[in-house]
């Protein structure tokens, strides 16, 4: 009672207007206690929300005059606006847009405008002796109908004023009591509050309640995030680390304090660089120093940990603090252990770029054929992404196009070193990376135990790489000054046979080769020893048809009389088949010369076999003496003889030309192929040598002649042109590989040598040389044929003679007669006897079916020749006479006398000639 008593009066005291040393100290005292600590609620039933602790509003007790019971509204409703969530738009007062509200927060807000607290003072008795500003704005009750009315007015039931009662003799006993309680504001909602009451003593000795009240709601939210903060900062799996604007640790979780290995109490206080080594530090400090200026956060930067307690790969991100009122109070930063993740991610970034090396190798080798360029290839693929000096050594067969051995491997086996690279250049890698080099080793060497097993071997340390080759092996010690120390000798097989060795070395830091790099370097062997087969059987079976075509073009080519002839043939370039180009010239009768290129579509050893077949068919038919157009048709007729197969065609071009010197005509006829070029000197030439002298030059034009089909396609007649041909032209036959090109048209390539052969050079052989080096570089990689031919008027001085006879009996008799004048003129008067009775009998045949003029001509040369010309187209058949027949032995003779004879179309009729050999020449008897 006394205690209420005291209470009482102190609270009517100050509720009558006390003095001002009394309402100073409250004051005071109120200053001191809105600092109190807080304890955790205990009016709160465990499991109880906020909602069910709220007790029912209570009518308020009728009384004769107005209290503050009067001025509750009705129990349930509620019109002040509801608290904001902490942080949000409404958390700040001057963003809410409310103006004059008790106790406005400084601009920008802080933890006080999230957790308002309200003090009031109360009595002993439970009456208001100081009511706060804050009070006021969380309960609505303004100061003056408070101040000396019982507390107890503001709680909605009698269990709740019960405890009150309680609290405050709990706090008279113990000096404090903390817990929930229900009120209500001035418009009747009920509002749940957490209550702290404190003694407090004055000067005078009179006790006093001091009550601090806030929003549960609030408070339990600022709880709640106190929470979540401890656990995500004491029970996150990453390290987290709070730092202050001198980059100092304020705060750091055990996590990350096991990562760096240093104790949480040791990172307070000091920077990044005062607890990890000097250059993981220097990194972390500058991105914390970028994001701390700059405000931009850093997200998942991955680094290497720090030689600590944890090595292996981190992710940081570092982001920049700051208040409710925007002041820099410093960074905050996680970090996560991502050795796992980093090891895994470069596992599959490693396997990717292996997988692009295979991809990047096997697009480069696809389409060689040459085992040199490949093992250059292979070489330089390996350096430096796997290695950094590299060798590919290759059995010699292998490099040749050789059958590969069928005995095991030994010190004998020859080996070349046909592709190097390295990182670096120097006298010692010269040495040790010599390209070209021969390969010799020891059978008990790792060279020559891979060789001999097929198996690959690591090596490592001096002791094994001396061993590589043979002891004292200079290669070896070129490697030793290189500083190499790691090695792998992998074999290069094909289909179960070593036909080479890779041998890829590490020198200097590089780490040490593993078994994943011999793994990926069998792999890339294996590919690599594929092509370097395919090259191989390329190689055999281009040099077989090399071979076998070489063999079938011309193995001597004559050089005929007025006839200065040049060659060249070309294969295809690596990478294609030989074709079927071809060309030759056929010494004719009469010191007439045929000249012939042709092309056989398609490539290999078949189109070869084909192009031979038909040059021999050519050659058998121009024995014949055919007019051009005429060999071309029955070349035509042969096709199907002459196909590749029985399922496939025989397509071929071909041009063929007669150049007769005695009348310096050219007879032309050509079947799908190319123009041929000639060249007539210009007026102002000196006259031209006959052999190997130089070519004056002139004036080239393309002959046109009829296109013809190209042999085995048929439907186009093939037709002969005769040109007279002046002193000295150049004629130039060849294929299509000279001039076609794979962006320009025919005509471009024709021009081209158009151009090339009207220069003048200092020879026939010059001006082959001259038309292949104009040959561009994007033509078809095709053969090529080239042909030359300067074309004379024969030799100076060949004694000629020659008459036109009728056609009647007595031409028999005036033929032998100048023919017998001739030759004894000539001085060869052996020759009289056979030459008069051939020349009769040739006679006589042309006087009895012929009615046209008959011609004689003779020319004396390397032997006689005899032509006797007629009108009549059809040719002298040769027939054996019988015992008793008079006639039909005139043939017979010229066949048995002569040393040649032979009929041939000309013009409209044909020409008959032989040939005797001259005294003291083979074939004179």
């Amino acid at each position: 009672m006394s205690n209420t008593a005291n209470g009482g009066g102190g609270a009517r005291r100050a509720g009558a207007g006390g003095g001002a040393a009394a309402r100073a100290r409250l004051r005071r005292g109120t200053d001191r206690a809105a600092g109190g600590a807080r304890e955790r609620p205990s009016g709160r039933r465990r499991g109880e929300s906020p909602a069910e602790a709220l007790p029912p509003a209570r009518p308020a007790p009728p009384a004769p005059s107005p209290t503050v019971s009067d001025a509750l509204p009705p129990p349930g409703v509620r019109s002040r606006p509801g608290r904001p969530f902490p942080g949000g738009p409404l958390a700040h007062p001057e963003a809410s847009g409310r103006s004059g509200a008790v106790g406005t927060a400084r601009p920008g807000g802080s933890l006080f405008d999230v957790v308002k607290v309200a003090i009031a003072i109360l009595d002993t008795a439970g009456r208001v002796v100081l009511w706060s500003p804050a009070a006021e704005e969380l309960l609505g009750w303004p100061n003056e109908l408070l101040v000396g009315r019982r507390i107890e007015e503001l709680i909605p039931d009698d269990e709740q004023v019960a405890r009150i009662r309680t609290a405050i003799q709990e706090t008279l006993r113990h000096g404090h009591w903390a817990g929930l309680a229900g009120l209500r504001d001035r418009e009747g909602a009920p509002v749940l509050v957490d209550a702290r009451i404190s003694l407090l003593v004055d000067g005078d000795g009179t006790p006093f309640l001091q009550v601090n009240l806030a929003e549960a709601e609030a408070v339990q939210e600022v709880e709640r995030d106190l929470a979540v903060r401890d656990a995500l900062f004491e029970q996150s799996p990453l390290g987290i680390a709070i730092l202050d604007t001198e980059l100092r640790y304020t705060a750091v979780n055990r996590t990350l304090a096991e990562m760096n290995g240093v104790t949480p109490e040791d990172h307070v206080g000091r920077t990044v660089g005062e607890t990890l080594p000097e250059r993981a530090a220097d990194e972390i400090t500058a991105i914390q120093r970028q994001v701390l200026a700059t405000g931009e956060p850093v997200i998942d930067v991955t680094l290497a940990s720090p030689v600590t307690a944890r090595s292996g790969y981190r992710s940081i991100s570092y982001s920049r603090m700051t208040d409710r009122s925007g002041r820099v109070l410093g960074i905050s930063g996680t970090v996560m252990d991502v050795t796992e993740r980093y090891r895994a991610v470069a596992k599959v970034e490693h396997a990717r770029r292996r997988l692009s090396l295979l991809n990047e190798f096997g697009s480069r080798v696809g389409d060689l054929l040459d085992a040199s360029r490949i093992a250059q290839e292979l070489a330089g693929a390996v350096v430096p992404r796997l290695t950094d000096h590299a060798a590919v050594v290759l059995l010699q067969a292998v490099a040749h196009g050789d059958d590969l051995p069928r005995h095991g491997h030994d010190r004998r086996t020859s080996l070349l070193q046909l592709g190097t690279a390295s990182v670096q250049d120097g006298p010692e890698v010269e040495v040790m990376l010599r390209r070209g080099a021969r390969i010799t080793f020891a059978e008990d060497s790792a060279c020559g135990r891979v060789l001999r097993t097929g198996v690959p071997e690591l090596l490592s340390g001096a002791d094994q790489l001396s061993d590589v080759t043979y002891a004292g092996d200079p290669k070896m010690q070129a490697a030793h000054d290189l500083g190499v120390h790691s090695m792998l000798v992998v074999p290069l097989r094909a289909r179960g046979i070593v036909i080479g060795l890779l041998l890829v070395s590490r020198a200097g830091y590089r780490e040490g080769f593993d078994r994943d790099d011999l793994a990926f370097t069998v792999e890339l062997a294996d590919r690599a020893g594929s092509s370097l087969d395919n090259a191989r059987l390329y190689a055999r079976e281009r040099t077989a048809a090399l071979t076998l075509q070489r063999t079938l073009l011309p193995q001597q080519v004559p050089q005929p009389t007025g006839v200065e002839v040049a060659y060249r043939y070309v294969p295809g370039s690596s990478g294609t088949e030989v074709g079927g180009d071809w060309f030759d010239v056929i010494p004719l009768p009469g010191d007439r010369t045929a000249l012939v290129v042709g092309d056989v579509m398609g490539h290999g050893l078949r189109a070869a076999a084909t192009m031979g077949r038909l040059r021999t068919a050519v050659r058998v038919l121009a024995a014949l003496d055919l007019p051009p157009d005429v060999l071309l048709r029955h070349v035509h007729e042969l096709a199907d003889d002459l196909a590749q197969g029985p399922d496939e065609a025989l397509l071929a071009t071909c041009v063929y030309a007669v150049f007769d010197p005695a009348t310096a005509t050219l007879t032309v006829a050509k079947a799908g192929h190319i123009p041929p070029v000639l060249v007539v000197p210009g007026e102002d030439a000196d006259g031209p040598t006959r052999t190997g002298g130089p070519l004056p030059g002139g004036a080239g034009r393309i002959l046109e002649l009829p296109s013809g089909a190209p042999l085995g396609v048929g439907g186009v007649p093939f037709e002969s042109v005769e040109l007279k041909i002046p002193e000295g032209s150049l004629l130039a036959l060849c294929t299509d590989g000279l001039v076609e090109s794979r962006d320009k048209d025919l005509d471009v390539g024709l021009g081209r040598l158009v151009t090339v052969l009207q220069e003048p050079y200092a020879s026939i052989q010059a001006a082959c040389e001259a038309v292949l080096d104009t040959m561009e570089q994007g033509r078809e990689p095709d053969d090529v044929a080239l042909l030359l031919a300067r074309l004379g008027h024969g030799q100076a001085g060949t004694p000629t003679a020659g008459w036109t006879l009728p056609a009647e009996p007595t031409a028999v008799s005036r033929a032998r007669r100048l023919v017998r004048a001739a030759l004894a003129e000539w001085g060869v008067e052996e020759l009289t006897d056979t030459a008069e009775l051939l020349v009769s009998e040739l006679v006589t045949n042309a006087v009895r079916y012929a009615s046209a003029p008959i011609g004689v001509r003779l020319t004396l040369g390397e032997t006689l020749l005899v032509e006797i010309s007629d009108p009549l187209p059809d040719p002298p058949r040769e027939r054996h006479a019988a015992e008793a027949d008079e006639g039909g032995r005139g043939l017979e003779l010229v066949a048995r006398l002569a040393l040649h004879w032979g009929a041939r179309a000309e013009g409209m009729g044909k020409v008959v000639w032989f040939e005797q050999a001259l005294p003291g020449t083979p074939g004179a008897e």
